[in-house]
Order: structure tokens, then C-alpha cells, then sequence
């Protein structure tokens, strides 16, 4: 992985580790160590999707630059459909509070977006590639 998309990673991995962290914390005051499970579960389920989705995105970037935008909106709503499938069948689970697995997970993903929009926006990335083999400066 070059290294901006490893900066992107680690700057969209690290905001939804510590805010996964302290709802794991909220969660096991409020709902017991059950909740503090569904916590923790949920920030694991989101960082893979999301991580595992920006690696997709970063792969179609390289290979195919004519279908990032597409494939940006196509992996997104899928990430979505994904998490609301895990919200439906984990809804009358036993082994962690499912409530706390749902909120988690919602602000567990709202956290990444933010964060991974913000390190798109700072990343000093070039839209062209230069060609290197090309002279600087004028030609007569």
C-alpha cells in the first residue's frame, strides 16, 4: 500500500479505534459488560468493512481511474446494505447488547467517514502524474 493510503488508513483507523474504545467503556457502564461486548464488536465490524472498502476503492483508483466514482458510490451503498444486514441479524442475539452493537455501529461509521473525509481533504495527493522524462523549461 503506497504510503498516502496508508496515512488515509491509519488517519481513518485511529479516530474510530478511540471512539470505539470509549463507547465500549459508555456502553459496559450503561449496559453492563454485555454492551460493553456489543461495543467492541461493532467498532471490529466497521473498521474491516471500512478498511477493507477503502483498499478496494484505493486498488479500483490505480487500475481503473475511469471507475472510481462509480465504484466509490457502489462500494458505499454496499458498506451500508452490509451493516444494516449485521444490525438485522444480530437484532436478537444473546451474546451482546443489541442496542449498544446498533449505536456503536452507526456512530462507529459516521466516525470513519468524518475522519477518512478529512484525511482525503489534508492528503497532499496529485491529480496528474508528472512525467519525469519531460525536459523543464522552454524549447526552441
Amino acid at each position: 500500500m503506497p504510503s498516502n493510503d496508508a496515512r488515509i488508513l491509519a488517519q481513518a483507523a485511529v479516530p474510530t479505534a478511540a471512539v470505539g474504545a470509549i463507547a465500549a467503556v459508555v456502553s459496559g457502564v450503561v449496559a453492563g459488560g454485555k454492551g460493553a461486548i456489543g461495543a467492541a464488536v461493532a467498532t471490529v465490524v466497521v473498521m474491516l468493512f471500512m478498511g477493507i472498502g477503502l483498499y478496494v476503492l484505493q486498488r479500483t483508483a490505480k487500475s481503473f481511474p475511469q471507475l472510481f466514482q462509480m465504484m466509490g458510490l457502489m462500494l458505499y451503498a454496499a458498506q451500508l446494505l452490509l451493516l444494516f444486514i449485521f444490525v438485522a441479524a444480530f437484532k436478537n442475539t444473546t451474546l451482546f447488547n443489541p442496542r449498544a452493537f446498533a449505536i456503536v455501529l452507526v456512530v462507529a461509521t459516521l466516525t470513519w467517514i468524518a475522519a477518512q473525509t478529512r484525511a482525503h481533504m489534508k492528503a497532499k495527493i496529485l491529480y496528474v502524474e508528472p512525467d519525469k522524462s519531460e525536459k523543464t523549461g522552454h524549447s526552441s
